[in-house]
């Protein structure tokens, strides 16, 4: 085994000691999020300035040998065998540009001057480094991702919804307050916000017009706030179970031959880890499938293979 594909293993697949790895920077990003939310206090920021900044020097370095030492190695993957094309391919992915955001602030920092309240909100998109580690995060990017058609189909909805509704309140407000809803663009926050349902109250309709219309607007926003969430809901159970029928079929596979080996064992807990399952869901996964291919097989051995009729009467 080469070096480089030690790297690999270590920092891309699911052995013990690549769990301690991972685990280790996530605990990094973790500690990382901690520390730009502390520093942004003005008294703990002045205090500890020092600490904070030996703190980003260290995390920055470990992120950018990280990063390094992924693309190095990301040629021992199968989809990225080519050392110059298949390198370029995987720092264009999403996880890889993840980990460039999250240190490259820092290195244009020291060229260019940055706002600290700028920089310390763009140090927090390392946030999304998590996903990495965290497969229900995983899960829900899959989501948005198989569903993005209707979600944008649902965003031009809203946008068309907010259009019309700021340009409703406008004619029916524009005689009795004539400085808050002085256009259709001024309009606009009173249709955002109440198509959200959120309703601040710091603009409301007077006219008993506006108010009909307000409400009229008030009982769509109920359907239209709920309709995004509502395609994320049922895409992330629709792919929970696409995960789960995945891992029951390997389970299948697996027991072609009567019996599930250690070795079997083994790579049915790595497929597990690598779909976001639990380790007690893909337990109860494997008992079903268990069962499902033991009533499988009698049901077989109880039939004539010839004639297909029950050997039981």
């Amino acid at each position: 085994m080469t070096f480089r594909l030690r790297i690999y293993n270590l920092l891309e697949t699911n052995t013990r000691s690549g769990k301690l790895v991972n685990g280790a920077i996530m605990f990094l990003i973790i500690v990382n999020i901690l520390a730009i939310i502390l520093e942004s206090v003005d008294s703990v920021g002045t205090d500890y300035e020092k600490v904070f900044w030996l703190f980003e020097l260290f995390s920055v370095a470990i992120f950018t040998v990280e990063y390094v030492l992924r693309v190095w190695s990301s040629v021992e993957s199968p989809d990225y065998q080519n050392k110059f094309t298949g390198r370029l391919r995987f720092v264009l992915t999403p996880m890889a540009l993840v980990d460039f955001i999250a240190i490259v602030p820092f290195y244009l920092s020291m060229f260019f001057g940055f706002d600290a309240r700028f920089l310390r909100v763009v140090r927090l998109l390392r946030i999304f480094k998590l996903s990495r580690h965290l497969k229900a995060l995983d899960i829900l990017t899959t989501v948005v991702r198989n569903e993005a058609g209707s979600l944008v189909a649902a965003i031009f909805i809203l946008g068309v919804m907010v259009v019309l509704s700021a340009g409703g309140i406008y004619v029916a407000e524009r005689g009795s307050q004539v400085e808050t809803f002085s256009s259709i663009p001024a309009a606009m926050w009173w249709a955002i916000v109440t198509l959200s349902t959120v309703g601040y109250g710091d603009v409301v309709p007077g006219s008993v017009a506006g108010k009909l219309f307000g409400v009229l607007v008030m009982v769509i926003g109920v359907g239209m706030a709920a309709l995004p969430a509502g395609i994320i809901a049922s895409g992330f159970s629709s792919e929970l179970q696409r995960r789960r029928d995945t891992f029951k079929l390997k389970v299948s596979q697996a027991l072609q031959d009567g019996v599930i080996t250690a070795k079997e064992q083994h790579e049915l807990e790595e497929i597990g880890e690598e779909l976001g399952l639990q380790e007690t869901e893909t337990e109860t996964l494997q008992q079903v499938a268990a069962l499902q291919e033991g009533n499988a097989s009698m049901q077989t051995q109880q039939t004539c293979p010839h004639c297909g009729k029950s050997l039981t009467c």
